[in-house]
């Protein structure tokens, strides 16, 4: 996990991030949630994405492991962040869709599939999964964090190991923020079933 290097550089974290334009995601998320689901958004970084599924009035639960992300994302919510790591995330049937934007990819890929089975159990029924990975297929260690890299078919065979979801979009795209415009992403869509 990368806990000490986002307590490190938490601030500047928060500004190259908080302003990224993010809706053209949001939108193929929401197309699969109802009017005021509860939404956990998996490692919420800058709080960026929390706070506008909150104004679009969903019921959101934030969490991060990094101390100083979660303090500086409290206040740009306005609501206290759940300090936790995901591997041992412990809700059960308790939201109606998790979003997980570019944070299950810090994980080892060793862990990765503990954690979406926790996201699994986290999930009511039919419940909705958004996730993000840098596209290709392998693992890395870059100026201090852990960088997870999936493709269709990698992601895919994850999908099958793990159980429990449907794929229901895969997407790629490009960064969204403008210095980054040579680096890739893999969006996944799954629901639970």
């Amino acid at each position: 996990m990368n806990k000490a290097y986002y307590n490190e550089h938490a601030a500047s974290f928060v500004e190259d991030t908080l302003q990224v334009d993010m809706k053209h995601l949001y939108g193929r998320f929401e197309k699969y949630l109802k009017e005021h689901d509860s939404v956990l958004d998996l490692g919420c970084g800058s709080g960026r994405d929390s706070l506008y599924f909150k104004r679009k009035g969903y019921k959101v639960t934030a969490l991060d492991f990094s101390e100083n992300l979660a303090e500086m994302a409290s206040q740009v919510i306005g609501n206290e962040v759940i300090i936790q790591d995901m591997r041992k995330l412990s809700f059960t049937s308790a939201f109606d869709a998790i979003w997980a934007s570019a944070s299950i990819l810090h994980i080892c890929r060793d862990d990765i599939a503990k954690v979406m089975r926790n996201c699994h159990r986290a999930l009511v029924d039919h419940g909705v999964f958004y996730s993000s990975f840098k596209y290709g297929d392998r693992e890395e260690v870059r100026r201090g964090r852990h960088f997870n890299f999936y493709d269709e078919a990698s992601f895919g065979e994850l999908v099958e190991s793990v159980g429990g979801f449907q794929i229901v979009e895969m997407l790629k795209t490009v960064d969204a923020r403008s210095k980054r415009a040579d680096e890739f992403w893999l969006n996944v869509i799954m629901k639970k079933i």
